[in-house]
């Protein structure tokens, strides 16, 4: 499978951005997707993460993003979405989704997802 975010841009603290995660090559509903942001000089880090579909799509999220951010599943696109809302500064990075082909539960840690996609650039700032 392969991965391609977008989404990104420019928004003011408050606001909101909808990233995309769109996969070719196969159908994403047999892949655990996660979604990781990095900012400039500190390490990837994993912001959500989704089941797949066999595993009833069970999310997850770190937890300066519960409550804000949103991931979901749309198959009919073969797309997983990361809605972003009330955006901080400190949600400022470049956002990466990655995927795994498993029913096991999904995971926050990057080196656990083997296949991901080119970034995408968040920048929330007055």
């Amino acid at each position: 499978v392969q991965l391609q975010a977008s989404g990104g841009g420019m928004v003011q603290p408050g606001g909101s951005l909808r990233l995309s995660c769109a996969a070719s090559g196969a159908p994403l509903d047999s892949y655990a997707i996660g979604w990781f942001r990095q900012a400039p000089g500190k390490e990837r880090e994993g912001v959500a993460c989704i089941n797949s579909r066999a595993s009833y799509s069970k999310t997850s999220y770190t937890g300066s993003v519960e409550g804000r951010f949103t991931i979901s599943r749309d198959d009919g696109n073969n797309t997983v979405n990361l809605q972003m809302n009330t955006l901080k500064p400190e949600d400022t990075g470049v956002y990466f989704c990655a995927a795994r082909h498993t029913s096991f539960p999904c995971s926050p840690a990057s080196h656990w997802y083997d296949r991901w996609g080119q970034g995408t650039q968040v920048t929330v700032s007055s």
